[in-house]
């Protein structure tokens, strides 16, 4: 009774007793497999035959790729791989024109005037103008007469994703050197190094504001969030760090063969794109936009600051930082398409875990700005030069930047349209109005980063505007957001 019972609770398959290689053949007999030979090797090919089955008919487990039915998902996968990556060297050297046309790339700086952490601001501007036109007279025509002349400058145009018609996440390759899981095979980043953020940007605590940066130089991560945190936040706060730092699937990261990872990927973490609660740069597709050529290329905004902002997302207008965290799990991770996460990997977040993702989010503070009076927001004039007092003055006066931008965090927690269909551009719409303070820290500008310097940002609104700022008017005012 012993021997039957042991015989019928050992595994279906192959085992090893005393040495002995021991399967149960069809019929449910255990026996010994020669030594030496193949011959009893199990046969895969019936698992195969079976898989087949569902390419007759409407499987929907093969239409990863959109695919009709009766092809193998794997098959057609390693089909799309082949074509991305023989098309990469053509996708990117398009790109590389576009950027070469719309900018001038060879990444200018001046002494002294640096990020927090000491790299070196990018100088503009570096929009390229039509030939023949120079800011001055672009500035003293009309939106009419912008269009007509198709003066409207390229460079103050929608940026689009280096493969828009796929789209998807795609990361700096400072962090992929570092993050080797971060790479895709058909597209690189565009951008200079030159016109990108600290990497890795600091950190600062609004609760330790006399630590200064907390990063010690480190990129959070999985590996390290524990070691770097605990004993500087809450427990809540800690667990809602580990969720930030946990991979989740994505559309172009994920485990499934409709990927664009090399490897099978668990994903990608909120802070690999919010860097440190900041932004290196990361671009994507706004998730709010059909169909897919409309859809906005979205640069990373960075999330410091955030206890201080009432509205979320470039769009969306999401009312709070809880109802952010969510919802970006099932837009900005899957291009808003819950079907798409469904079959990939959908990640539903227990509200209790998104209150502690929100409430570490709602720590992080705004790099230090020593000439701001921290009672009003704005410069205390006796740390300030004369140029940056200037530029307060144009920013509140002349220049009209406070109608949207107004202290503390320079924010007014609503979303403008800026109509550039006048100028014969393409319509953006509504956007939401990103915080200005700490702005030295996050080039490149405007929601789709087509504005690589602070130069370039005040040469749009200039012309936007119509607000005839002269050079040193344009430069003043640059020298006072350096100052927030």
């Amino acid at each position: 009774m012993r021997l039957f019972r042991k015989k019928w609770i050992l595994p279906f398959g192959l085992l090893s007793l005393a040495g002995a290689a021991l399967f149960f053949d069809a019929s449910g007999t255990l026996v010994q497999a020669e030594k030496g030979t193949d011959e009893k090797r199990p046969d895969h090919s019936a698992i195969e035959k079976t898989k087949e089955k569902g390419f007759d008919g409407v499987d929907f487990s093969y239409d990863l790729f959109g695919a009709p039915s009766g092809q193998s998902a794997v098959k057609i996968a390693e089909e799309a791989t082949a074509k991305d990556i023989a098309d990469k060297p053509k996708v990117m050297a398009k790109q590389a024109r576009l950027l070469k046309d719309r900018y001038r790339l060879d990444c200018k700086s001046h002494s002294g005037v640096i990020m927090t952490k000491g790299k070196p601001q990018p100088i503009g501007p570096t929009v390229q103008l039509k030939e023949g036109l120079g800011w001055d007279k672009l500035s003293e025509m009309g939106p009419e007469d912008i269009r007509k002349q198709k003066a409207f400058p390229a460079g103050f145009m929608r940026l689009p994703h280096v493969k828009h018609d796929v789209g998807g996440m795609v990361f700096p390759q400072k962090q992929i050197e570092q993050f080797p899981r971060l790479e895709r095979f058909d597209v690189d980043f565009d951008l200079p190094d030159c016109f990108l953020p600290e990497f890795p940007p600091p950190i600062f605590l609004t609760t330790h504001p006399e630590l200064g940066d907390v990063s010690q130089g480190e990129v959070l991560s999985a590996e390290n969030f524990d070691r770097l945190f605990r004993g500087l936040i809450t427990p809540v706060q800690l667990d809602g760090l580990r969720m930030l730092v946990t991979q989740f699937p994505q559309e172009e990261f994920n485990l499934t063969p409709d990927r664009k990872s090399p490897k099978p990927s668990l994903g990608v973490a909120c802070l690999d794109c919010h860097v440190n609660f900041h932004t290196t740069g990361q671009f994507h597709l706004n998730p709010d936009t059909r169909p897919q050529r409309d859809r906005l290329r979205l640069d990373t905004t960075s999330i410091r600051g955030m206890f201080n902002q009432q509205i979320h997302g470039s769009k969306r207008s999401l009312r709070s930082v809880e109802d952010f965290t969510e919802f970006e799990q099932r837009t900005a991770y899957f291009n808003g398409d819950q079907i798409r996460a469904i079959k990939k990997g959908m990640n539903i977040i227990d509200r209790l875990q998104v209150a502690h993702m929100a409430q570490i989010q709602n720590m992080i503070d705004f790099p230090p700005a020593p000439k701001l009076d921290p009672m009003t927001g704005r410069l205390d004039r006796t740390r300030a030069d004369h140029q940056e007092i200037a530029g307060e003055e144009l920013f509140f006066g002349k220049a009209r930047c406070a109608a949207c931008h107004q202290p503390p965090a320079y924010t007014d927690h609503m979303m403008h349209d800026l109509f550039l269909e006048r100028f014969g551009a393409e319509a953006d719409g509504p956007i939401k109005t990103f915080a200005l303070r700490g702005i030295k820290d996050s080039p490149p500008y405007f929601h789709d980063g087509r504005l690589p310097t602070l130069e370039d940002t005040v040469e749009f609104f200039n012309i936007v505007g119509g607000l005839k700022l002269n050079r040193e008017e344009k430069a003043a005012l640059v020298a006072f957001m350096r100052a927030l």
